[in-house]
């Protein structure tokens, strides 16, 4: 944004912020965000600390709008959010021939004093930046810290030197628009329409960049299966020396590690040598030579498939690129936009009810269940059960794992927890025992150590209870669960 554009704005912001309040803020990317300042017709403060390309203006949006777009916060946005926050502006300002622009707050701090603090935008290409100053103009925060002179935090701000090789800028790169017009509404048009379009550069570039992949992983492969046939060989070439082989096996002459032939596919008839290994039979010799000859007539076939279907595939990216080619021309962007798949919604099944346990309500209303067999057991503790349920096992016996269910996380009775233990040491093999003990737990303690057969499980923590096994008169048994 040059000089004279941004001295437009400024005047166009000196009559519309003063006495406004700070609302919102919503942080946009790391270096730009919309600030809310109670404007009429939906108007927002922009700012984008971009070295490349730095400005500064309002911008119309809806608030949903802005919600969706806005990123978590950084450690500035919410130190801007605490130190302004209900702060009403009183003036806005722009330093004379520099790209800087200033608005005071006034409002109060955590005791209630009144505090004066300095919203200033320097918009001045790579040292672009936005700081939060006292009264006195001394930095308190900055969206960017850099370490240069009058820049850090602590220090009073001062505007960064400009290179003497810069040339004086042209007033006639921002279009501010016909005499009348809204800056901010001409300039916000601009900078919406060169982000549509290098969104749509990028989209089409990336676009292009896959396709080529693609059609590089394709040509890659037929390269690779083109070489892979050429080292397969000639399949009649194989065939014709184990034929030559077999027809030759009483005139034959052996060389070392070659057999000299009579070429009988020949007019001429003339001698050839082919290569065999010098240890084995010939016959053996024209059977590998066969083998050679299977081998490299099946994978003729099926390279030649593969190699059709990849050319298939590559056309289908040549028609796409071209495709591409002709929405870049025409800048088609319906081209990018993917069309919306249909939801289909899968009917959900029911689980199967669990029936390898037992159901009892105890005389304070709990849910027991104790599990029928083994492998029921284990469904019992480590499927059905939850964290906090009570879980209880005969101490000294093999038998059912047994559960109280407590959803609601409430203290178990202590007569709940006796009538459970009785079903445990029932449910067990020591059942016939005047007394039992019953170790108990939560779920969340037990744990089943890798390869154990089913029912086996170790406790992490556990109490124990000794009771006489029974089925309490006073339980009501249930068929379900």
């Amino acid at each position: 944004m040059d000089d004279k554009t941004l001295e437009a704005v400024t005047v166009e912001l000196q009559g519309a912020l003063p006495g406004r309040k700070f609302g919102k803020i919503f942080p946009l990317s790391r270096r730009s965000f919309a600030l809310d300042l109670r404007l009429a017709e939906s108007r927002y403060l922009f700012v984008a600390a971009e070295p490349g390309n730095p400005r500064l203006y309002l911008i119309q949006r809806r608030l949903k709008e802005l919600e969706q777009s806005s990123e978590n916060p950084h450690p500035f946005h919410l130190f801007l959010r605490k130190r302004l926050g209900s702060s009403t502006i009183l003036a806005v300002d722009k330093l004379p021939n520099e790209r800087v622009v200033s608005v005071r707050f006034t409002g109060s701090n955590d005791v209630g004093e009144p505090i004066v603090s300095i919203l200033l935008f320097q918009l001045t290409g790579k040292s672009s930046n936005v700081f939060v100053l006292d009264d006195r103009e001394y930095i308190l925060s900055s969206l960017v810290e850099k370490d240069t002179d009058g820049q850090r935090i602590g220090e009073r701000h001062s505007p960064p030197l400009r290179p003497k090789s810069q040339k004086a800028e042209d007033p006639s790169r921002d279009v501010i628009g016909p005499l009348g017009a809204s800056v901010s509404a001409a300039l916000d048009q601009k900078y919406q329409k060169l982000a549509e379009e290098n969104r749509f550069k990028s989209q089409a570039e990336n676009e292009r960049q896959a396709i080529q992949r693609e059609q590089a992983k394709r040509q890659k492969l037929i390269r690779k299966l083109r070489a892979d046939l050429e080292s397969h060989g000639d399949a009649e070439k194989w065939k014709r020396y184990g034929d030559l082989i077999l027809a030759n096996l009483s005139n034959a002459k052996r060389k070392g590690d070659k057999v000299v032939v009579t070429d009988y596919f020949q007019e001429e008839v003339p001698e050839i040598e082919i290569e065999v290994d010098a240890d084995i039979p010939l016959t053996d010799a024209a059977q590998k030579y066969f083998r050679r000859y299977t081998k490299a007539q099946n994978a003729a076939i099926e390279i030649a498939k593969r190699i059709r279907a990849i050319e298939v595939e590559l056309a289908s990216l040549d028609k796409k690129q071209a495709e591409l080619e002709r929405a870049i021309a025409d800048r088609d962007e319906t081209y990018f936009v993917q069309p919306e798949k249909s939801k289909t919604f899968k009917s959900k099944k029911e689980k199967p009810k669990f029936s390898g346990a037992r159901q009892f309500v105890s005389s304070d209303g709990f849910q027991i269940l104790v599990g029928k067999r083994a492998v029921d057991n284990d469904q019992l503790t480590f499927h059905i059960a939850g964290p906090v349920h009570l879980w209880l096992h005969a101490a000294d016996y093999s038998g059912s794992h047994v559960v109280v269910r407590n959803p609601n996380r409430k203290e178990i009775p202590h007569r709940t927890l006796i009538e459970a233990a009785q079903l445990a040491a029932f449910y067990s093999s020591g059942k016939s025992q005047p007394k039992a003990a019953v170790n108990y737990t939560q779920k969340k303690f037990v744990n089943k150590p890798k390869g154990v057969p089913a029912g086996l499980v170790r406790l992490a923590s556990f109490k124990t209870i000794m009771v006489e096994p029974s089925i309490p008169e006073a339980l009501d048994q249930k068929t379900k669960i």
